[in-house]
């Protein structure tokens, strides 16, 4: 046969071509049907699609499958996990930082794993304290000892992961400590998916331990301040501790700022809410309160 329906996974997208990985292991280079410019619609790396496969390894996009979910910057789509590193050691990880990173991951459908690197230099006990509390899967980790490594492989297996955190915290460290050739099976694939032909910034998908890993250059973290939850109304549901008592406050409509008969505050005060969680769910409540509905995107 000339041509074969397959499904897939775009791995690369650069420069209106589409890198798709196919179960058989082929990558296919595909061109977008007109339909999609038509529609305005833009395939994301990440997406599954459904595609027609030519004899000579290139094809058409014929159509995007579901998304579990997507994020404008890094452009991205289906991610299962967020991985958020963070650090007690220098560079010391503000909370707040890992607060909106998580809360923008739970309104997506997407499970925050929280990797406290650098363990070998400071015990950041506080940090997975609350996050632990939180109910987040937290792990103590050392790119340096190897301490937690295994535990976060086994996370990754099967799973579509991207790895976020502030500037300097050791995401390279980690990767290459999950994966030794990373660098070199990077340089492998970037080859054969055509790096070296445009100099453009772009997001790939990278086999590390069994998932597949969001290589995102020139970002150090998801860029909130573009995903960054914008009505307040749902931003409650972003902080999963909050769940339990958002249907127990006295008045409907309850912000869980500084209300009376709040059931959110009550937990707080009892100790089953953690204080710096509730500080940045104010925060970025007051941010939310700012926008304007009209002004969404």
């Amino acid at each position: 046969m000339s041509e074969q329906k397959k499904e897939g996974i775009i791995l690369k997208a650069l420069s209106g071509f589409y890198y798709v990985q196919c179960p058989d292991g082929e990558l296919v280079t595909c061109r977008a049907r007109g339909k999609f410019r038509y529609k305005k619609i833009t395939p994301l790396v990440g997406d599954r699609v459904a595609i027609t496969a030519q004899a000579d390894g290139t094809g058409s996009l014929d159509e995007i499958l579901p998304r579990r979910n997507f994020f404008q910057r890094p452009a991205v789509a289906n991610i299962d996990q967020m991985v958020i590193i963070a650090s007690g050691a220098i560079p010391v990880t503000d909370p707040f930082l890992v607060d909106r990173i998580t809360a923008l991951a739970e309104s997506k459908d997407c499970e925050p794993i929280i990797c406290i690197n650098k363990w070998d230099l400071v015990q950041a006990e506080e940090l997975y304290r609350i996050y632990t509390a939180a109910g987040f899967h937290t792990i103590k980790v050392s790119a340096e000892t190897g301490q937690g490594i295994e535990e976060l492989r086994t996370l990754l297996a099967g799973k579509i992961s991207a790895f976020t955190g502030n500037s300097g915290v050791g995401k390279s460290s980690i990767l290459n400590a999950l994966e030794p050739d990373f660098g070199l099976a990077t340089g492998e694939i970037s080859e054969k998916l055509g790096r070296g032909r445009h100099t453009t910034r772009h997001v790939e998908l990278f086999p590390v331990s069994g998932g597949l890993i969001a290589d995102t250059p020139g970002f150090s973290a998801f860029d909130t301040d573009k995903g960054e939850i914008r009505e307040k109304e749902v931003l409650q549901h972003a902080f999963r501790e909050f769940r339990p008592y958002l249907d127990q406050c006295r008045f409907i409509g309850c912000a869980h700022v500084k209300e009376k008969g709040c059931a959110v505050l009550e937990a707080l005060e009892e100790g089953k809410i953690q204080p710096s969680r509730h500080r940045s769910y104010v925060r970025l409540y007051e941010l939310a309160k700012e926008n304007k509905p009209w002004e969404n995107p």
